[in-house]
């Protein structure tokens, strides 16, 4: 017997459906789909779960400098001339940032060869690229899933599939898979 399902279709389709339902999975905590699909999507999913409760303290904090443009009431840059010519204001800020550990790094580089960014658009100007933010999951591992489950014996069971029947179209059995 193969080690994984082939759900019907080529290696490079394969790998792309499951990145993009884990990578749903995790971003959203639940979504739709078959049950062989499901059972697929679980493996990785714990996987990167694990990884994360692994290393989601493993950061020093550090205080820098950031020099940051002078906004007005408009947010816009104050600009100022300088020997005739209009230059930008900047102000020195301190910050407080989290530095990852190497082993905290190569855990994020390890999803990321999983997981793909999301670009988030706001509800209200949906289909227009202005005011887009994209959101690294890898990082949402780390810093909020990886906490939520430290606490639980380390033996996987992140995940929950629940059957909901069959598909109308072609009788597939669908199943809600979530986080728990």
């Amino acid at each position: 017997m193969a080690g994984y399902r082939k759900l019907g279709r080529t290696s490079s389709q394969r790998k792309a459906l499951l990145r993009n339902q884990v990578t749903d999975l995790l971003y959203y905590g639940k979504i739709v789909t078959t049950e062989a699909k499901a059972k697929e999507i679980r493996k990785i999913a714990e996987g990167i779960i694990a990884l994360g409760i692994k290393e989601c303290n493993n950061y020093d904090t550090v205080k820098v400098t950031a020099k940051v443009a002078r906004k007005d009431k408009d947010g816009k840059r104050v600009k100022e001339v300088v020997d005739g010519k209009k230059q930008t204001v900047y102000d020195e800020v301190e910050k407080e940032i989290k530095k990852d550990q190497p082993s905290r790094l190569h855990a994020r580089r390890q999803m990321q060869k999983t997981l793909f960014t999301i670009t988030e658009a706001p509800a209200e100007i949906k289909g227009r690229k202005k005011a887009t933010k994209t959101v690294d999951v890898a990082s949402k591992v780390l810093d909020e899933i990886g906490p939520k489950y430290a606490e639980r014996n380390g033996n996987g069971g992140y995940t929950r599939i629940i059957k909901i029947g069959q598909r109308k179209g072609d009788a597939a059995m669908q199943v809600l898979i979530e986080l728990v």
